[in-house]
């Protein structure tokens, strides 16, 4: 009699298991009409059957003490154990407790089989329990992150020192603690079908064009990618001009610039797991201009603009100058000078186009490689890297003295940048430059700016016009372009962004 029963249990397990390998086959095809039965073991099975039965999946059944089988469903590593030990299991088994949906601690509920598995893989906890329709949504998001640091790429002298982290909600709260406006709106979505990567969309209501947040929000929505695991995903995407050299959407590690943005009417785009924020729209200005230049006053930060655009113009055209001078153009040199380059230059084999180039792939190369090796050293070696090559290839004979002072300076202006990524379309644009000069002397250099002028101003980010405010030209906007004019004479925001309240600062008779 045992006999027949183990057999007849045995065939009832093997069918309940194909059924429930076909339910969860069809769950794989259309996980979106997929939802929970009451079944516990069936509901488990899905789970298992989705995730793969996946090592760090942990089930923990238990009992509440109604007597129903329970289960908690969630992946090690991403939840606070700590969390689920004492505020949910302890709650749900304690005999002081009377079960009910209060215990459970949950966030919400879901009978969706999609929602169960995205909350599973987002390092939430999933409760269930036998006979119920319903699983209980558990926030026990725990997994190791670093904590808010100073930002590595964009160090001031003054200002705050706190940066964006990897986790998304610590760097919304960081917004929202310096700006407690009740019209600041955050617009979650989701990117990426495979990554399901969290994004934040801010934008400040009665500021921002509402067509411009809507055209924002309308590229998020239709992006297609398989996976978003930086923000620079989302960036090379969603911008006006894919081709461009220059960025067209800003990105930052500090959450005071995006705040200060943010009450310019612009928007911002919080990424999960990536401390780079992004910015849109952006106009040309943007990129070489730095916080800083508002915590100094007026006179001082001026002054560091101008020096700040002094570099990058270095950076750009100083070696293409040195080509085009020495090559097409000895006469508009002084005497000295010129006797001084040649007698430098005498004993080198190359004409100045391949000695240019020679010292600037040079130096590219080693501050690459500074970038990759370990901190302590990278430095080290770049210092070092740069005056051994310097001084071996003047020894050599293969590169004049003053190339190596003019690539020297070109490198130290090209740092003054406060915008890595518009300094890398400067470093990237230097070439071409170069190779015109070599060409056609100064009449190349004057066609490559022409060029660069005429792209510049074909340029669009959202809709505002790149060269904004100076092409089309924006007097209240010029106030804080080449020099940054005193806070009590910048009472209106800049027009250029179609903000609503155009009003920044109120007039000293309107205070009284």
């Amino acid at each position: 009699m045992s006999h027949f029963w183990n057999a007849w249990k045995k065939r009832k397990e093997s069918l309940r298991d194909q059924s429930l390998q076909q339910h969860a086959s069809k769950s794989m095809e259309s996980v979106d009409d997929v939802t929970i039965t009451t079944d516990l073991d069936e509901n488990i099975a899905l789970i298992e059957h989705q995730l793969g039965k996946s090592d760090d999946l942990v089930v923990r059944r238990f009992q509440v003490k109604t007597g129903q089988d329970a289960a908690l469903v969630f992946l090690d590593g991403m939840v606070d154990c700590d969390v689920i030990s004492q505020y949910i299991i302890q709650n749900l088994t304690s005999s002081s407790i009377t079960y009910d949906k209060s215990a459970t601690n949950e966030l919400e509920t879901t009978t969706g089989l999609r929602q169960i598995i995205r909350n599973i893989l987002s390092g939430n906890t999933v409760l269930m329990i036998e006979g119920e329709t319903e699983a209980y949504l558990n926030n026990t998001r725990g997994w190791a992150r670093r904590g808010v640091e100073e930002p590595q790429t964009e160090s001031v002298v003054r200002g705050p020192r706190d940066g964006f982290c990897e986790t998304l909600m610590v760097n919304a709260s960081l917004v929202r603690f310096r700006l407690k406006d009740p019209n600041l709106r955050v617009r979650h979505m989701i990117v990426g079908q495979r990554t399901q990567t969290d994004i934040f969309v801010l934008y400040i209501e009665g500021l921002a064009h509402p067509p411009i947040v809507e055209e924002i929000i309308s590229r998020l929505e239709k992006l297609n990618l398989d996976a978003v695991l930086e923000s620079g995903y989302i960036e090379q995407m969603i911008q006006d001009n894919r081709y461009s050299p220059f960025p067209q959407i800003q990105n930052t590690e500090r959450p005071d610039k995006v705040v200060a943005n943010l009450l310019e009417g612009k928007v911002g785009i919080l990424v999960d797991g990536t401390p780079f924020a992004l910015i849109a729209p952006s106009v040309f200005s943007q990129f070489y201009q730095s916080p800083e230049d508002y915590y100094e006053r007026f006179y001082i930060a001026s002054l560091i603009r101008f020096i700040r655009i002094i570099s990058i113009s270095i950076a750009l055209l100083l070696p293409s100058l040195y080509i085009a001078f020495s090559s097409f153009h000895p006469e508009m040199i002084p005497s000295r000078l010129v006797i001084a380059m040649a007698a430098g230059r005498s004993t080198v084999p190359f004409p100045s186009l391949v000695e240019a180039l020679i010292m600037e792939m040079a130096i590219e190369i080693l501050r690459e490689a500074s970038v990759r090796l370990p901190g302590p050293i990278g430095p080290t070696i770049g210092i070092v890297g740069a005056l051994v090559v310097g001084e071996a290839a003047v020894s050599a004979g293969l590169v004049s003295p003053i190339m190596v002072i003019i690539v020297a300076v070109t490198t130290i202006g090209s740092f003054a940048s406060p915008s890595y990524s518009a300094a890398i379309a400067i470093r990237m644009l230097r070439f071409p430059v170069m190779l015109l000069a070599g060409m056609f002397g100064l009449y190349g250099i004057m066609l490559f700016i022409i060029l660069i002028l005429v792209h510049l101003s074909s340029l669009k980010s959202f809709g505002v016009p790149y060269m904004s405010p100076l092409s089309p030209l924006n007097l209240q906007g010029m106030k804080d372009l080449f020099l940054r004019v005193p806070y009590h004479l910048m009472t209106k925001r800049p027009t250029m962004f179609r903000v609503h309240d155009k009003i920044r600062l109120k007039e000293e008779d309107d205070q009284s």
